[in-house]
């Protein structure tokens, strides 16, 4: 249990605890903020633009949006969808990753608080972050931007030291460094023998994921690893059958690499448990 109290003396008011669910629940809410924030990456790093200035702006007409169009899906519901100064349509996109963002918030840390991992929140939440604009511009672009992929690593180390003296269980941080080499290499050897098959953002993005994953457990390494195969396998096929596209065609691997990394911080402790156990029959 999460617990916000604060030694009561000399008058002093004492917070009751936050059960795992009231923070899960108040990190979804800040979650669809963090989504808002992950719209403005999404738009303008592909473009070499501030996502500090200026302000959030119609994509069609660039006029100002107000602010209470900018609150998280209800300013894009009460819009209508529509930009408020030339009525162009505004993708739906917007409210969906906001939507994503609050909910992967929210999963993530009623995960980890549970699992007894609080320590290691806010390093997962940045992970969200990073997955979910990285998924997003990959698939519009088919690039994965070095502006995120490079400060990736280290802000995600840094957050992960940090728990892991929370903790006690520097061990961890240990074992997500080695799983970052690991990983990191892996890719890299698939980058040299097809290179089609594999791009060079995908392998830029690599070590931060198998530092994420190893900080839990090498089985959620290989959960998290082969997920994204099998996800990016089945988008292949689906493409292969429901698009017309050959084999031959490029798709981009980023968001499945991502998901299945996700996957793999929310159930792949217990999917290498069953698995074992499936093995094993103990």
């Amino acid at each position: 249990m999460l617990t916000t109290r604060s030694p009561v003396a000399g008058g002093q008011v004492g917070f009751p605890p936050m059960t795992p669910l009231a923070a899960a629940s108040l990190s979804g809410l800040l979650g669809l903020a963090a989504g808002s924030f992950a719209n403005v990456a999404i738009d303008r790093v592909p473009q070499r633009e501030s996502v500090a200035r200026p302000g959030s702006r119609c994509p069609s007409c660039g006029a100002p949006v107000a602010w209470h169009d900018n609150v998280p899906v209800v300013g894009w519901l009460l819009a209508r969808g529509r930009c408020r100064s030339c009525r162009a349509p505004i993708s739906p996109r917007y409210p969906l990753v906001e939507l994503a963002m609050g909910l992967l918030w929210f999963l993530l840390t009623l995960r980890l608080i549970t699992a007894g991992l609080g320590w290691a929140v806010p390093a997962y939440l940045a992970l969200a972050l990073i997955c979910l604009v990285l998924a997003v511009i990959d698939a519009r672009t088919r690039l994965l931007p070095n502006r995120i992929t490079y400060p990736a690593f280290p802000a995600l180390l840094g957050l992960l030291l940090v728990a892991s003296v929370g903790l006690g269980d520097l061990g961890r941080l240990a074992r997500g460094l080695l799983a970052a080499a690991a990983v990191g290499a892996f890719f890299l050897l698939l980058a040299l023998i097809s290179p089609r098959g594999m791009g060079l953002g995908d392998v830029k993005l690599a070590p931060t994921l198998g530092l994420a994953l190893g900080w839990l457990s090498w089985g959620t390494v290989a959960v998290g690893v082969f997920a994204g195969f099998l996800l990016g396998g089945l988008a292949g096929v689906g493409a292969i059958l429901l698009l017309g596209l050959t084999r031959k065609s490029l798709l981009p691997f980023g968001p499945w690499l991502v998901a299945g990394a996700l996957l793999g911080v929310l159930a792949g402790a217990d999917v290498a448990a069953w698995y074992a156990h499936a093995l094993t029959g103990s």
